[in-house]
Formats: C-alpha cells, structure tokens, sequence
C-alpha cells in the first residue's frame, strides 16, 4: 500500500482505515442515490467488502468526524448496503470492473501458504496483477478465521463462500487438505515458487497454567470455536464460564448458547454436500428449539468500561442474557474425579499501570467460587511456528514470524509473512491490509515500480452539498438487529439498513473528503469569508503566529470542524476559495 498523501490523511475515516478505503466518498454517494459508485468505491481496496459490511471492527467508525458532534457514522452497515445491492451476495459481477486483470500473464509463480483473509488479498491482488498464484490451505475449505473463528450468526456463510469463490475464479490455484510442515515443506514451496507468503493465522488457543487446567470441561475459546464451526459436537452442559473480556470471549459464549445448532447446521458442510443440502440444514436449525447451555457468565479482569471487546458485542451479548463479572481473574480450576466443578476466581484491584500497561493486581483475601460445567479460556491466541521447519525464517521475541514492519519480508529470501502468523491475533481489516501490502511489495520486487493505482489528482466541484441547518440534530440511526426471541442457532443477529434508513443515515456524514483551497495569488485578504463562516473558524492572524515569515497574513481554517457548507466560497468576490476532492487513493474512475 502507498502511503497516503495530504488530502487523503484529511478525510478521517479513510486514514484510519488499514485498507485505505475512502468510507467518505461511498457514504456521501449512498446520501446522493448513487449506490452503484458506492458499492465500487468500497470494492476497489477491499476483496471483501461484503464480509466486512458485516463484521469489520471498523475503525472508520471510531475515526469519524461526525463522533466530535454526536455519534459517527454507522458506516459499516452503510457498507453492507451497498453490498447487498451489488456484491457477490447479489449474485453481481460488478466487482469485476475492479478487479480483474486484463494484461499479459506474468512469468512468475506465487505461492500462499493459508487461505484466510490475509491469504486471500493477497492472492487476489496478485491476480489482478497477472502473478500465478497458488494457495495452500491446511483444511478442507478457504476462509480461515473468517470460516472457522466467526461464528455464522455473524456471518453468513453462504455470503462468505461466494466472496471466496469470486477471489479464486480470477485464476488462483488452490490445494487444500495441504498443512505446512506436514503435507508439503517451506524449502519445497521456495523451490517451487518465485515468492512465498506465510498466512498461517494463529489458531493455537492459549490456556492457563493454573491448578485444574487439564481437567475434563476447560476449553480453549478458538479450538472451541473452530470445532462448532466445523459442525462438531462439543458437550458444554449447563452452566458455562467463559474467562476473557475481548472480541473472541464474546464469541466464545454466545456461541455456546447454540452449540446443538452449529452441530446440525454445520456438519454437511464438512462433507461437501450441495448448497441445496446445506439451505435445508440451515433452514431446520433456524426452526429448531435452541438447545445447549442456559446460564453463560463471562469473567474479566477488567471493569465494564475497561474492556476490549466492541461495544456492539458486549450489547447483543447481554441482550441474550449472558451475565457478566467484572474484575474477576481465575485462580484455580475446581474439578472432582477429573471433571470441571467450578471455578475459584480472585478479586483484580487494577488491571493497568501508571503507564496504562497491562499489569494487574489481585486481592488475595477476596476468592470466590463459581458452579460449571465447562470453563472456556478466551485469553489469546498463539502460533505453530514448528510448521516453518529448522529452517524457517526468524521468529520474533512474541513468537511471531519476524518481518520488516514497511514491507513485511522475513528473514530469507523472497519469502514475506503477514496477518496473525507475524502480527499477533489482530482484527479481519489488519489481515486484508497485511495481504495487500505483501502483494504491493512482491511486485515492486519483481518489477521495481508500485502496483498501478489511480494517479491523484484534485478535483473542482462546481456543485457541492450543503448539510441543512439541522444536520448536528440528526441521530444515528441504530442498525436493525433480530430480536432476541428469534436468535436460534444459525440466525444472521444483525441485520441490514433499509433503503430509507441508508439514506437518512448518509446523510449525516459530514463530507470530510471535499477541502477549502485558497488561491493565494487572488485572495485579496478582504475577510468576508471570516465574517460568514456559520462556525467561526476561518480566521486572519499574523503570518509569524504559525511560523512564517513576519511580515505577511495567514488564512487559518479549522478542518475538524468545517462541515464543508460552500458558504465562505460563495462569498468570496475575487473566487479565491473553491472547493475540490483529490480523486487519488481509493476513488474508482
């Protein structure tokens, strides 16, 4: 990925994004009715612009100017609009506009060890780049984390299929069933291919070196998961604790609520039956009672403000009456005969430092114990790092694969490594950024010039919105969810924006990605455009106040709080101000 330059840094949410994807131009284009350009837009950085509409930690969202206001833009859902308009889940071939690749084959061969998302975006930009590119997945199915980690009430896994499956009809070979160390070798793929990408995730769960650790019921959340994911039975009884406060511990207990679903919906999949066959089970999970554990409680060591996960989860984990203890840590597994009883818990006085690190501090004289019939360790992930053989490349002081943060290479030759695999456990937008970034840097090895991207340029805008004098009283809009009685098994929670609530809520963007330029060669410095800014902050000082030259005038705009009204434009009399949107990263031609 190139790095960003001055005008794209300025739209907030574009800069946040580790994809680079311009969230500002497709939701101002979704307000204006053309959902087609916003589908686009979202498309061209990201491979998976469906799945993401869907469970993108959205970091956009966090970024977002429209939050110094009131509250940011739900620009996820706005997303997932646009995709169920026109991506893969439309049965649409839109998205081929921006991604296939229409030159000459290129001589050398690629070969991606995991077909996760990081694996995947690689693999697709490579194609678009006419690489040869062969991916080898350890399992029977393409997705990694995103198949075997997200559980399918959060994403469905039809939707996900036909996201993979449009990555691999641009020409990408994939063998699976081929796990590395095992089924092939690192030294056989660096003799087979040009370059080789490490995707292997991380999908070792951590456990806890506490008394009654190896007892029958305490489970790994991820090795959890990834079973009730594959459609395996997993016996948790009634009573379920689940240890851990982030993203995955949230999964890890809602999920145990449906565990008789997943075991029924999710084992024809295993077998490769037909998609017609597939529907069916999915359609008897959704009309069957649930079943499985009727009291989940989620321990942290956190309190409720501390906690990592989204608050999103944290809310639909609640509302399906998952119970939650704060500042809680464990202590020791209680067990009879071999078999979880309980947990012993101790009381956190802090969980982080003066410097904010994590550090915390127990009280020893405040135990507790809780009933269970399992106990589910949600504390971390880890990675095989024994699958890269003796000579594989340096690992981290984290246990990670070793990699130069700008282009991600490992310590040998023409071998690259990113995702899970050499950062650590991190969101689905990081892995998708990892794999772009990887397949930018093989070809500038191979070539010795970036991957094409849409030269930048600024664009005049003759016409520009103009937000109504009630846009700072306009709510967000909540993202309809299924309620809660009709949460069974496989049932997708949250649901899509219709298409007025997409509308109202684009609306609200502040259109962060058209900026104020000034021709200073024209400006007469009559400060009409001070006296008519509605927010006061377009102002003239002395040029020496910001650094320059004594002497001369500066014109000051504060561009975190310019809601891009045109009115200063309007009244300037010599049309020294204009308005204009750099069409560079991110914006389809």
């Amino acid at each position: 990925m190139q790095p960003l330059r001055f005008y794209d840094e300025n739209i907030p949410c574009l800069a946040a994004c580790p994809v680079h994807t311009n969230a500002g131009t497709y939701v101002a284009a979704i307000a204006d009715g053309d959902d087609e350009f916003a589908y686009l837009t979202a498309r061209l950085p990201n491979p998976f612009a469906s799945v993401c509409g869907r469970v993108c930690a959205a970091p956009c969202e966090d970024a977002c100017r429209r939050g110094t206001i009131d509250t940011p833009i739900a620009i996820r859902a706005l997303k997932r609009f646009v995709t169920e308009k026109y991506g893969v889940e439309a049965g649409s071939d839109t998205w081929r506009s921006v991604a296939e690749y229409k030159g000459e084959e290129r001589k050398q061969s690629i070969g991606i060890v995991g077909g996760g998302p990081s694996g995947m975006a690689c693999a697709h930009d490579l194609r678009r780049l006419g690489y040869a590119v062969t991916v080898y997945e350890a399992t029977a199915q393409l997705g990694g984390m995103m198949k075997l980690g997200i559980p399918e009430y959060r994403l469905d896994r039809d939707l996900l299929n036909a996201e993979l499956d449009a990555i691999v009809s641009l020409g990408v070979d994939v063998h699976l069933n081929t796990k590395l160390g095992v089924d092939v070798q690192l030294d056989e793929l660096r003799d087979r291919h040009d370059a080789v990408f490490l995707a292997i995730g991380a999908t070792l769960g951590r456990g806890l070196d506490i008394e009654g650790h190896e007892a029958d019921g305490v489970l790994k959340a991820i090795e959890f998961l990834i079973n009730v994911n594959q459609g395996y039975h997993v016996d948790v009884g009634e009573r379920v604790l689940v240890i851990g406060g982030g993203d995955v511990a949230m999964d890890a207990a809602r999920s145990a609520l449906r565990r008789e679903d997943y075991a029924e919906a999710r084992a024809s999949d295993l077998d490769d039956q037909d998609p017609e066959m597939m529907l069916e089970a999915l359609d008897v999970a959704r009309s069957a009672a649930r079943e499985g554990a009727t009291n989940v409680t989620v321990f942290s060591l956190e309190s409720e403000e501390e906690m990592p996960a989204s608050p999103f989860e944290l809310e639909e984990a609640a509302a399906e009456d998952i119970t939650f203890i704060h500042r809680r840590g464990p202590a020791r597994i209680l067990a009879e005969n071999g078999k979880v009883t309980g947990l012993e818990t101790i009381g956190v006085l802090s969980v982080f430092n003066e410097e904010g690190r994590f550090a915390p501090k127990f009280d020893p004289d405040d135990v507790q114990s809780f009933e269970a019939d399992t106990v589910i360790l949600a504390i971390g992930q880890a990675i095989d790092l024994d699958a890269l053989g003796e000579s594989g490349p340096e690992i981290s002081p984290r246990r990670t694969i070793g990699i130069d943060e700008t282009t991600l290479k490992t310590s040998l030759d023409n071998v690259w490594a990113g995702g899970d695999a050499a950062r650590g456990p991190r969101t689905l937008i990081d892995a998708i950024a990892d794999g772009r970034t990887v397949a930018a840097d093989i070809h500038r090895t191979f070539t010795g010039e970036a991957p094409p991207e849409v030269e930048g340029q600024l664009v005049e805008l003759s016409q520009f919105h103009r937000l109504n004098d009630t846009y700072d009283r306009l709510d967000r809009i909540p993202v309809p969810v299924l309620a809660t009685d009709r949460r069974t098994g496989l049932s997708e929670v949250e649901l899509g924006f219709t298409e007025q609530q997409a509308r109202c809520e684009a609306a609200r963007c502040l259109r962060c990605f058209a900026n104020i330029e000034l021709d200073v060669d024209i400006c007469v410095l009559c400060a009409l455009c001070v006296d008519v800014c509605p927010l006061d902050i377009i102002s003239l000082v002395p040029s020496e106040e910001v650094g320059e030259r004594p002497g001369a005038t500066a014109l000051l705009l504060d561009e975190t709080s310019c809601i891009r009204c045109g009115l200063c434009i309007e009244r300037c009399p010599p049309n020294a101000l204009s308005m204009a949107m750099w069409s560079g990263i991110g914006v389809p031609t």
